[in-house]
C-alpha cells in the first residue's frame, strides 16, 4: 500500500495528466489521495511544493521504467533503448511524458516551477551523456562526439519528438522511428580497425 505522500503525489500527476497545472485544485488532490488538505500542506507546504515534488515523482518515476534499457550488451543498444524508452505504448509512460510537458509548460508562467525543473533536466542530459561515455569507452561510438553538449541535444530531440506524439501528430512508431533515425545520425558509431 502507498504511503499517504506517495498516494498525494500519485493523485497530483493524475489530476495534472487529466486537468493541467491550471486545473489543480488541491482540496481534489487531498480528496483523491483520501488525505485531509492540511496533511497535504504539512507535507508539501503550499501548491508549488507540491507540483515541484510531482515533478519529482514523474522524473523518478520515468528513470525507473528506463532500466529495461540494462538488458543489452551493447553501450550504444542501450543507450538507444534508454532515450527511447520515453515515447512507448505504456500507459504510466505516456502519463509521465503528459505531466512533465505540462510543468514544462507551466515553467514559463510560474517561477518556482523553473528550479526543480532545471534540476531533473540536468539529471537527464547527465544520464545520457554518462550513456555516451560509456558508449565511447567501450569503442562502440567515436569518440569525438561532445557526451555532455549531446546529452543535452538528444534529451531535447526527445522533448520535441514526445510532444507531436503526445499531441497526436505522431504515432508512437513514428516518433520511435525519427528518433531512432536522429540518433544513428548525430551519434557516429566509431570506426572498427581490423
Amino acid at each position: 500500500m502507498a504511503s499517504r505522500r506517495e498516494a498525494i503525489l500519485q493523485a497530483s500527476t493524475k489530476a495534472i495528466a487529466e486537468r493541467g497545472v491550471r486545473g489543480l485544485r488541491v482540496h481534489d488532490v487531498a480528496e483523491v489521495a483520501g488525505v485531509s488538505p492540511g496533511l497535504l500542506y504539512y507535507y508539501f507546504k503550499d501548491r508549488d511544493g507540491l507540483l515541484a515534488a510531482a515533478l519529482t515523482y514523474i522524473n523518478d518515476r520515468a528513470r525507473e521504467s528506463g532500466t529495461a534499457s540494462e538488458g543489452s550488451d551493447s553501450p550504444l543498444e542501450r543507450l538507444h533503448l534508454h532515450a527511447l524508452a520515453d515515447i512507448q505504448d505504456d500507459p504510466e509512460v505516456f502519463e509521465n511524458a503528459l505531466v512533465w510537458h505540462e510543468l514544462r509548460a507551466s515553467a514559463v508562467f510560474e517561477q518556482p516551477l523553473r528550479a526543480p525543473l532545471a534540476r531533473t533536466s540536468r539529471q537527464w542530459d547527465a544520464e545520457i551523456a554518462d550513456a555516451i561515455r560509456l558508449a565511447q569507452a567501450s569503442g562502440d561510438l567515436a569518440s569525438t562526439v561532445d557526451a555532455d553538449a549531446m546529452g543535452l541535444i538528444v534529451t531535447a530531440l526527445t522533448d520535441g519528438l514526445s510532444a507531436r506524439w503526445l499531441s497526436g501528430e505522431l504515432t508512437t512508431d513514428d516518433a520511435r522511428a525519427h528518433l531512432s533515425t536522429a540518433l544513428t545520425a548525430l551519434l557516429p558509431a566509431a570506426r572498427k580497425v581490423s
